[in-house]
């Protein structure tokens, strides 16, 4: 048992090794102590906007930072407390250790999927749109436990998220969504969501209860931010406001205060009606057109940003089925992921599917 745990140990120490030579440890630090002189310059807060941008590169970097140095101290720590339990006989210890060996195993594997994370954009927050597609109510429906799950996932590890926007459908569901999650690298997470998400179950508007299959499309771009540069001439665009409503087609409040921006040039059409004031529904607005005339203009200019591309019919762009009937099984069809605990999944639990996402997307680039 001694033995196998110490080649578990030294394997472990192995590939953390790697991940801190990608992610360039001596570089980090010094990134780390130039934004630190940054943020104690006395002028800083001259300039909110760019006070706010160094403030918060420099928090995600000291995480980074942090995350990979403690991981490092824990792992020399156990390799200590193993010995003295093997050579004490100490029982208790000795399972202390294995169990954190199984930990560090975890977050050190989580931490690699991090470092396969070299995208543009891929440190960004996401702007994420999730639509019904075919299947009727069932298909409304559908999308709406979607847009539960990817909330329910972003809770659960405390990313703040905000909807821009909910369309909702006559008898059930909703027709689409679309929110932001705010968190380093959450758009590189994300983006291997997008696709066609498909549903089988006993449909639960069916009367004679017979099994329905319906579809939902995910899109997933990065927010945009002032250095994209995204122009959108206001003769472009045409801006319509209307009274905010909610399930079933009730008022939410009593004025004008929801936006809607067409971009006239290709016919984009956003929309947002979440906050109080028209002119935050239009700031908010903006910058979700922003985000896919970005998308739009790096699909022309580069080539492997197809992975951008808002892709497909229901049929020709599936990439994971959940099915509820007449078993239980949550498969994704590129990487072959699957798992049987399909409550577990609407529930928010999707790191597997993301982690197994975002290595088939590195093992199919490097072919």
């Amino acid at each position: 048992m001694s033995a196998e745990f110490e080649t578990d140990l030294k394997d472990l120490g192995g590939k953390l090794s790697q991940v801190e030579a990608v992610m360039d440890l001596e570089a980090l630090r010094n990134e780390v102590g130039a934004l630190e002189e940054q943020a104690a310059d006395p002028h800083l807060w001259d300039d909110p906007g760019e006070a706010q941008k160094i403030t918060s590169r420099l928090s995600h970097k000291q995480a980074q930072l942090r995350r990979v140095t403690e991981l490092r101290q824990r792992l020399d720590d156990l390799a200590v407390l193993h010995e003295l339990a093997v050579a004490e006989g100490d029982a208790a210890s000795r399972d202390e250790a294995e169990k954190e060996l199984k930990d560090l195993a975890k977050e050190i594997d989580a931490l690699e999927v991090r470092t396969l994370l070299s995208g543009e954009y891929d440190e960004r927050n996401a702007v994420v749109t999730i639509r019904a597609e075919a299947g009727g109510v069932d298909a409304a429906d559908w999308a709406e436990m979607l847009l539960r799950m990817y909330l329910r996932w972003a809770e659960r590890h405390g990313y703040p998220t905000e909807v821009y926007d909910i369309s909702y459908a006559e008898e059930a569901g909703i027709k689409s969504a679309t929110f932001k999650v705010s968190a380093p690298y959450v758009y590189g997470t994300l983006s291997v969501e997008q696709g066609t998400h498909r549903l089988v179950r006993i449909s639960p508007f069916d009367n004679q209860s017979r099994r329905q299959t319906s579809f939902a499309h995910v899109e997933v771009l990065p927010e945009v931010e002032e250095v994209d540069h995204v122009d959108v001439p206001e003769k472009d665009i045409r801006i319509d406001v209307y009274r905010s409503s909610g399930p079933g087609g009730q008022s939410v409040n009593t004025t004008d205060s929801a936006v809607r921006i067409t971009h006239l040039p290709t016919g984009i059409v956003v929309s947002c009606q979440n906050e109080k004031s028209q002119l935050q529904n239009r700031a908010a607005a903006m910058k979700v057109l922003q985000a896919k005339l970005l998308q739009r203009k790096k699909e022309e200019e580069r080539a492997e940003m197809e992975a951008l591309r808002d892709g497909g019919s229901s049929w020709g762009n599936q990439m994971r089925s959940y099915v509820l009937h007449p078993y239980q099984m949550v498969k994704d069809i590129r990487t072959e992921h699957e798992v049987g605990n399909p409550t577990a999944v609407l529930d928010g639990d999707i790191d597997g599917f993301l982690e197994a996402g975002i290595r088939w997307r590195k093992q199919t680039a490097n072919v």
